[in-house]
């Protein structure tokens, strides 16, 4: 362990590649990062690769302008190489490339498990990975998507401070988490849990305090989405913002105006910060909801410059039942004592 690692990266590295994907002796890892990828974090995930018996390639380039699609000229052919061939992808990029022509080729080949980990922060790492007990949080994560599967078909709710209400049909879980992931195919960080509307049936009005479209910031004014069943507009926001955003939903969308709502989230890692420079930590935030824009990653041509808008300390009902209370778990009692058996470490 380098002098530079601390006991909570080392533990967080450990954990994504020993507990998390399983890697064996032997495996080809691609871990790839961009120039705002902090050293220290890449330098313990490769050592914890090494300790596995693997092989790591750390592959670095400029950030992507783009998330997806869109990103396809900017990605080099050494690096799609190394894709389709790797049987573990760490992708620390921000944006992503989940969604682009190496990714999907890369899920084609069938061999390769992707793992959309998109930060920059050792820190952040450190909290998502190395700060909590992580088989309490993933036994939580895993039944809180089945709870949402067998609600398949409910009225979903949810409402927030800023005057967020929304109502939706419930539609099937499209990603299911796994407790290991050692299978080919798309993998996420745990600590928060998405659900999908059927994209009709969404109607009302959305706050969103923070936004990923071009880049990820706070808002300084939030934004306000209009919904009734596709997203029919939005207003608020700084002037910046209002163009920005404006461009991603109109890319993403392809020819359908504005486009749908693709996801909901749930956030709940009991130990992720607010960090308003961090997307994939901050959408982990207790009671935080990442709703996912344009057009569904799994229709032709989706997921490019898929914009997400943050909604803070949520309430959220499936049918009568609420879940979550101005941003704190409430039940069902099957689901609390899951919650209740997640910890925070800062040892």
């Amino acid at each position: 362990m380098s002098s530079m690692t601390s006991p909570r990266l080392h533990r967080a590295a450990d954990t994504l590649v020993h507990r998390s994907f399983a890697v064996a002796p032997g495996e080809s890892v691609l871990i790839t990062a961009d120039d705002r990828t902090e050293t220290r974090l890449l330098d313990a995930v490769a050592a914890s690769v090494s300790r596995a018996g693997a092989r790591p390639l750390i592959a670095i380039a400029p950030s992507l302008p783009y998330q997806g699609g869109l990103s396809d000229p900017y990605v080099g052919d050494p690096l799609k190489a190394a894709a389709a061939a790797a049987d573990v992808w760490f992708d620390f990029c921000f944006p992503y490339h989940a969604g682009s022509g190496a990714h999907s080729a890369a899920m084609a080949a069938n061999r390769v498990r992707y793992c959309l980990l998109s930060m920059s922060s050792a820190e952040s790492f450190e909290r998502l990975y190395g700060c909590v007990d992580f088989a309490a949080m993933v036994d939580f994560n895993i039944a809180l998507a089945e709870y949402f599967g067998a609600a398949a078909g409910e009225t979903v709710r949810f409402a927030c401070p800023r005057g967020t209400d929304v109502r939706m049909t419930l539609d099937k879980i499209k990603l299911v988490r796994q407790r290991v992931c050692d299978q080919p195919g798309m993998h996420t960080v745990p600590g928060t849990q998405s659900f999908y509307p059927v994209m009709e049936s969404v109607e009302g009005r959305i706050v969103i305090q923070a936004l990923f479209d071009e880049y990820y910031r706070p808002l300084r004014e939030p934004i306000v989405i209009e919904a009734a069943g596709s997203i029919r507009g939005f207003s608020g926001g700084g002037a910046e913002d209002r163009l920005s955003f404006d461009r991603a939903l109109r890319r993403a969308s392809g020819t359908r105006g504005y486009g749908n709502f693709i996801h909901f989230t749930l956030g709940f890692h009991p130990a992720a910060a607010w960090t308003c420079r961090q997307f994939i930590e901050d959408i982990r935030v207790p009671g935080s909801n990442a709703i996912g824009m344009g057009l569904p990653w799994w229709e032709p041509g989706g997921g490019e410059n898929h914009p997400d808008g943050i909604v803070l300390d949520q309430s959220l009902w499936i049918g009568d039942r609420q879940i979550v209370d101005g941003g704190i778990f409430v039940g069902p009692e099957p689901l609390m004592k899951l919650h209740a058996a997640m910890e925070r470490r800062l040892d």
